[in-house]
């Protein structure tokens, strides 16, 4: 059910002859209904916000629809086991991580939109760049091609079948996951240029060994034009990607505000100086 802790008085004058009035005690915001099994529909918008209609088949649809696991679902790390720390979320996508330790931040983001792809048939645009600038498409992999690690490099040879399974699509991407990350993403990143441009679907990042970066999961806009956004990452050991609480604004948590202006950006559990917002390049 709904978390409201405000008195809400509900009375229906025009037409009706009646009112009533209706009473609900609770602690915190009215912010989530936890009812609901997906990011649109559980995460209410505070007062005068509303979501944003995203358009029909889009990448940004495909993640403010995305199925989530039951209220207090911990984070787990890819060995199943529970991570330490379990007051920085609000909910946990109800997507897998995989048994080896590879689906950190960047591979997160690689995941879903591959996921995305995968989900549309658009197998011909599922491909990456690897931090060395090498590319690897799906269809390379799908059709035999491997790599090889020799000393510090890494080249393609053909050795393997045709194979265009789901089950060989996850080992493309544990491939990726391998050799790409938040060098190679931000490389593949087209910043964004305005705060009202900011969707779905965009991520900010800081690259590096480590760097990382944050998903940006559900937009909502009050008549002001002032946008408000969801917050989804991993990190490491590689673990269930999950929405992030805002520590630094309660008024307003698990919602964020984000200005591609602002010299950092504070999240639950990193700093981002500076604010770089991205859009991977094949997206419009």
């Amino acid at each position: 059910m709904a978390k409201n802790y405000q008195i809400v008085f509900f009375f229906f004058i025009l037409g009706f002859h009646h009112a009533f009035c209706q009473v609900v005690e609770t602690t915190v915001p009215m912010n989530i209904d936890e009812s609901k099994a997906a990011i649109r529909t559980r995460f209410i918008p505070p007062k005068g916000y509303a979501w944003e209609k995203e358009e029909r088949g889009s990448f940004s649809e495909y993640l403010v629809s995305f199925p989530l696991y039951p209220p207090s679902f911990p984070i787990r790390d890819f060995q199943d086991m529970p991570i330490e720390k379990q007051n920085h979320h609000v909910a946990v996508l109800k997507i897998d991580v995989g048994h080896k330790d590879l689906q950190q931040c960047a591979d997160a983001w690689i995941r879903l939109y591959s996921e995305f792809l995968w989900s549309q048939k658009r197998f011909d645009e599922i491909g990456f760049h690897f931090t060395s600038g090498q590319f690897l498409s799906w269809n390379d992999f799908r059709d035999g091609v491997r790599t090889i690690e020799t000393g510090r490099t890494v080249r393609f040879v053909n050795r393997g079948s045709f194979d265009d399974s789901y089950t060989n699509f996850r080992k493309y991407l544990r491939l990726v996951f391998q050799y790409a990350g938040t060098i190679s993403l931000d490389r593949e990143g087209v910043p964004v240029k305005s705060n009202s441009d900011i969707k779905p679907g965009d991520f900010v990042i800081v690259p590096g060994s480590p760097g990382h970066c944050v998903i940006v999961v559900g937009r909502i806009r009050n008549s002001a034009g002032k946008y408000l956004y969801l917050l989804a990452e991993s990190f490491m050991p590689a673990q269930d990607i999950h929405i992030l609480r805002n520590p630094a604004n309660s008024k307003i948590s698990p919602w964020y505000e984000l200005d591609i202006n602002s010299p950092e950006t504070v999240t639950a559990k990193y700093i981002f100086k500076p604010t770089s917002i991205k859009r991977f390049h094949g997206i419009k």
